[in-house]
């Protein structure tokens, strides 16, 4: 699969942008569960599923990153200016 290229976007495939909206998905549904369970005042379930929604939110941001650093790693490097020291 090739990677969608917009003018001055970086490059993301279908495939990652499916991969970080299903992970995105499975963290709000565990979210969810862990308020229902908190409502109900099941604390110690509640606390089992936000160490789930943790690690799912975990994993949402490593994966990101991942994809930020692909598509960072394909544009060249620009280079930065030098600043000159201010002569008093």
């Amino acid at each position: 699969m090739q990677p969608q290229r917009y003018e001055g976007e970086a490059s993301v495939t279908a495939i990652d942008s499916l991969m970080l909206e299903a992970k995105h998905a499975i963290m709000e549904e565990h979210h969810r569960r862990f308020q229902t369970l908190q409502q109900e005042g099941r604390w110690e379930e509640a606390l089992q599923e936000i160490q789930v929604t943790l690690s799912c939110a975990a994993d949402l941001l490593n994966e990101s990153l991942r994809v930020l650093e692909e598509a960072v790693d394909g544009y060249p490097a620009v280079p930065l200016p030098i600043q000159q020291p201010h002569s008093e």
